[in-house]
């Protein structure tokens, strides 16, 4: 009866979260630091039909829908401390107008697709998920479900993660084997005592911790495992970061600023290499909830340790940004539609602006 009450008010917990943002996007004003001067991407002669995603927590559920959306240019992904792709969505959403979609999805996004609170009532069923994505593939809304098949990807679970529970991961990895990439391609973690957070192999905090910066020191270098995994064998990784952290301004690529929710500035990693030479593939890293500049700095882009890895294998390193405002205030990816009904497809606004920014790196080289 104890588990029952419990489960019930961790139910209503998160409707009552559901509500509150909504009537927040609602009645309060969008707010963001003024950037000054800041430039756009360096045009780099990126090759993009190689690109990799990774993301943690509301950043994997993004690194899945952007994957699915691009699956044309996307060689892999990496989701750590997510769930299946379309997870959210609620089957009366269509029905909503404005943010009542958004209110639905969130009540399920947060019960069902974190907490595993409703899977007796179907929520995050791996086949049923994969048949919407299969059918949102035949209207052309995402690329062809066989460019996923051919995808490398790793799923990651800590053993203490209560934020985004095991069970929740599971299923994502069952959900690309319903879609139909084979069990080699598929590597799921789930032995590591960590918490809810970026795993490392020295920095950050107790393993099993989870807060902010959500980068914790369990003795394993995931940069490295992910990217090794996607990519196959790499060279081994320089002892200390020699490229640069470029700021960028975001503005650029976005197409609808007033509802996209990304920051004016994000990050890029260009190793030497790259910027003297075109030829270099991207990986985009999609930080999770209060663990973007503004919450944590530079802590999840630096002490992820991309860069060690991205040095010495020709791989620039994409940190797009979301803004904490007062309608997101953890500065959460759209992974439950708060931009809009098209949050999974290729037109939805985040979908889009990251899709420009490998434009703009793929610009100028010969290479390209």
């Amino acid at each position: 009866m104890l588990e029952n009450f419990r489960r019930a008010m961790l139910f209503w917990w998160g409707l009552a979260i559901a509500f509150t943002l909504v009537v927040w996007s609602l009645y309060w004003p969008r707010t963001e630091t003024q950037s000054i001067a800041t430039p756009p991407l360096p045009a780099l002669g990126a090759v993009i039909d190689a690109t990799s995603v990774s993301g943690i927590s509301s950043g994997a559920y993004m690194a899945g829908q952007f994957e699915m959306a691009h699956a044309k240019l996307v060689k892999g992904a990496a989701i750590i401390a997510g769930g299946p792709y379309g997870c959210s969505e609620s089957v009366f959403a269509d029905q909503m107008p404005g943010p009542g979609t958004a209110f639905l999805n969130l009540g399920k996004a947060v019960n069902g697709c974190m907490l595993d609170l409703l899977s007796a009532w179907g929520v995050g069923d791996p086949q049923n998920l994969a048949d919407k994505a299969k059918a949102r593939a035949a209207k052309g809304e995402i690329d062809p479900i066989a460019d996923v098949v051919t995808d490398r990807v790793y799923l990651f679970s800590g053993k203490e993660d209560r934020t985004v529970v095991p069970a929740v991961v599971k299923r994502a990895a069952e959900f690309y084997r319903k879609l139909g990439v084979p069990d080699a391609n598929i590597e799921v973690i789930d032995t590591i005592p960590a918490g809810h957070a970026f795993v490392t192999e020295s920095e950050g905090a107790a393993c099993d911790r989870s807060d902010e910066p959500y980068v914790v020191d369990c003795d394993y270098d995931q940069a490295g495992a992910l990217l090794k995994h996607i990519y196959g064998p790499l060279q081994p990784p320089s002892n200390q970061p020699s490229g640069s952290y470029i700021e960028f301004d975001q503005r650029a690529y976005r197409q609808a600023p007033a509802t996209d929710g990304l920051a004016q500035t994000g990050i890029v990693y260009v190793p030497a290499q790259c910027a003297r030479a075109g030829g270099c593939r991207i990986h985009i890293a999609y930080h999770g909830c209060a663990q973007n500049r503004q919450a944590v700095g530079d802590r999840f882009i630096k002490g992820s340790g991309f860069a060690r890895w991205a040095d010495t294998n020709k791989l620039i390193v994409l940190f797009p940004e979301v803004a904490t405002t007062v309608s997101n205030p953890q500065g959460c990816w759209d992974w439950w539609g708060y931009t809009g009904h098209d949050y999974l497809t290729r037109d939805a606004p985040q979908i889009t602006a990251v899709r420009s920014m490998l434009d703009a790196l793929k610009g100028g080289g010969s290479n390209s």
